[in-house]
C-alpha cells in the first residue's frame, strides 16, 4: 500500500505540533508501507519526500491563494497512491483533489478547526473565510476524519453536524521517550540565564490566541518572586499579538527578576534540557486539541499545569501527573475565559501551588513519564492510523 501523505510542515521547517506529529507518524508508518511525503517549501534531500514551492506568479497573493496554487501542484502528483493523508488545512485542498482526480480515499487528520480560531482572520485577512470553506468541504467529502483526541472529535461533530459521526476517528499524538527524556545541560541553562536553584516554570509555544500566553503573563505578577519564568515562545501569528506580549514581558521585567524569554527556536536537546531542569511546565491554552508540548513534558518527568479544556484532560491527570486549570469559556468560537479575571487568578493559584511542593511536584513528574511512555507509543498510534487507512480503503 503506498500512502502519499500531505502536509504544510515537514523537517527541517516545523513550527508547530502538526509538524511534529506528520514527522513522527511518517517514521512509524515506514516500517508498514510505502509513504510519500508531499510538504510545503524547498525540495527536500530525504528519499520519497518533495517540496513544493509557492508558484512565482503567486508570491504576492493572499497566503490562502498561494496555498491552493501548492495544493494542486500537491495534487496532480498523487497520482499511483492508494491513498491520500493530509495535515491541516493547508493540505486539505490537495487530498480533497488527489481523492476526485485520482479516485483514491481521502483521510484527513485534525490538528485544530478553523471555526474554532477565528482570531485567524488576523493573520489572514479574507483568506480566512478561504480557509474555513476549504476545510468545511474537505472534511465533508473525506472517507475518514481523525481526531487527534476525543475533546477534539466532539468540536468536529459540532462545528459540521452533516459529518457521519462513524468516519470520525480518535487516534492521539504521541512522543518518542527515548528523544525526549530527562536530560542534564548545564550550558545550555547557562547560555540562557536559567538558574538551577529557583522553583521553575517553563512555557513552550508559538505566540498566537490559542496559547493563552497574555493570560499566564498576568497570572506571572501573583506569583512569588522567587519563582522563575522561562518563555520559549516565537512564531507569532501577527505582528500585532507579538507587540502585544513584548509589553507584556518588557513590564514583567521591570517589575521583577527571573522572566527569562527564549525567542528562538531550539534544537530538541536544548530544550529538553530546559523542560527537564523545570519544576513545572505550563500549558494555558484557551483552545489545544491535545498539545503535544505536554507530551514533551511529561517525557521529560515534568508535570504539567494545563487549561482543563479540549484534550488537555485527556493527557494531563488532575491530581496524578500534573494540575488542571478550571475554565468557563465563552460559547463564540474564541475560547475566551467568560470571566479572565477569575481564570487568571486560578492559573495563578495553582502554578503557587505546584512550585511550593518540589516534592509533590516530582512525584507527579514521575508519573507523568510513566504516563507518557504507557499511553503515547508512536508505534501504537502508526498502527491506529493504518486501521483507519485500512477502513477507508474497504468503505471506498
Amino acid at each position: 500500500m503506498r500512502i502519499d501523505l500531505l502536509t504544510k510542515e515537514y523537517p527541517p521547517h516545523i513550527y508547530g505540533g502538526a509538524g511534529v506529529h506528520v514527522t513522527e507518524l511518517v517514521r512509524s508508518l515506514r516500517s508498514l508501507d510505502e509513504v510519500f511525503v508531499r510538504c510545503f517549501g524547498a525540495p527536500r534531500d530525504e528519499p520519497d519526500v518533495t517540496g513544493y514551492e509557492v508558484p512565482t506568479e503567486y508570491l504576492s497573493a493572499n497566503p490562502s491563494v498561494q496555498t491552493l496554487a501548492v495544493d494542486l501542484l500537491m495534487a496532480q502528483d498523487c497520482g499511483g497512491a492508494s491513498l491520500v493523508h493530509s495535515h491541516t488545512w493547508y493540505a486539505n485542498e490537495a487530498g480533497r483533489l488527489a481523492q476526485q482526480l485520482h479516485a483514491i480515499p481521502h483521510v484527513i487528520t485534525a490538528h485544530s478547526l478553523e471555526p474554532l480560531r477565528p482570531w485567524k482572520a488576523e493573520q489572514l485577512g479574507g483568506g480566512y473565510r478561504l480557509s474555513s470553506d476549504i476545510e468545511k468541504r474537505s472534511f465533508e467529502s473525506a472517507n475518514a476524519v481523525i481526531a487527534v483526541s476525543a475533546g477534539m472529535r466532539n468540536d468536529i461533530l459540532r462545528c459540521y453536524p452533516h459529518l457521519d459521526p462513524n468516519r470520525v476517528h480518535v487516534v492521539h499524538n504521541g512522543i518518542d521517550t527515548e528523544v525526549w527524556k530527562p536530560t542534564t545541560d548545564a550550558v545550555t541553562l547557562a547560555k540562557w540565564g536559567i538558574s538551577e536553584n529557583q522553583p521553575t516554570i517553563v512555557f513552550v509555544g508559538r505566540i498566537t490566541r490559542q496559547k493563552g500566553l497574555p493570560y499566564l503573563l498576568a497570572a506571572v505578577r501573583d506569583l512569588p518572586r522567587e519563582v522563575q519564568v522561562v518563555l520559549c515562545a516565537g512564531a507569532p501569528d501577527t505582528p500585532e499579538i507579538m507587540a502585544e506580549v513584548q509589553s507584556a514581558v518588557a513590564q514583567l521585567q521591570k517589575e521583577r527578576g527571573g522572566v527569562i524569554w527564549i525567542e528562538e527556536h531550539l534544537p530538541q536537546p536544548q530544550l529538553a534540557s530546559i523542560l527537564s531542569a523545570a519544576t513545572v511546565f505550563v500549558c494555558p491554552s484557551i483552545y489545544e486539541p491535545l498539545g503535544i508540548v505536554n507530551l514533551e513534558a511529561m517525557a521529560c518527568g515534568i508535570p504539567v499545569v494545563g487549561t482543563s479544556t479540549g484534550g488537555i484532560p485527556e493527557v494531563v491527570v488532575d491530581g496524578e501527573t500534573g494540575w488542571l486549570v478550571p475554565i468557563d469559556q465563552v460559547l463564540d468560537g474564541t475560547g475566551t475565559p467568560t470571566s479572565p479575571d477569575t481564570f487568571v487568578a486560578d492559573l495563578a493559584r495553582i502554578l503557587t501551588l505546584a512550585v511550593s511542593d518540589p516534592a509533590e511536584a516530582a512525584k507527579r513528574g514521575a508519573a507523568a513519564r510513566v504516563r507518557a511512555q504507557t499511553h503515547f507509543s508512536w508505534v501504537e498510534i502508526a498502527q491506529k492510523t493504518r486501521h483507519v487507512y485500512l477502513d477507508a480503503l474497504a468503505s471506498g
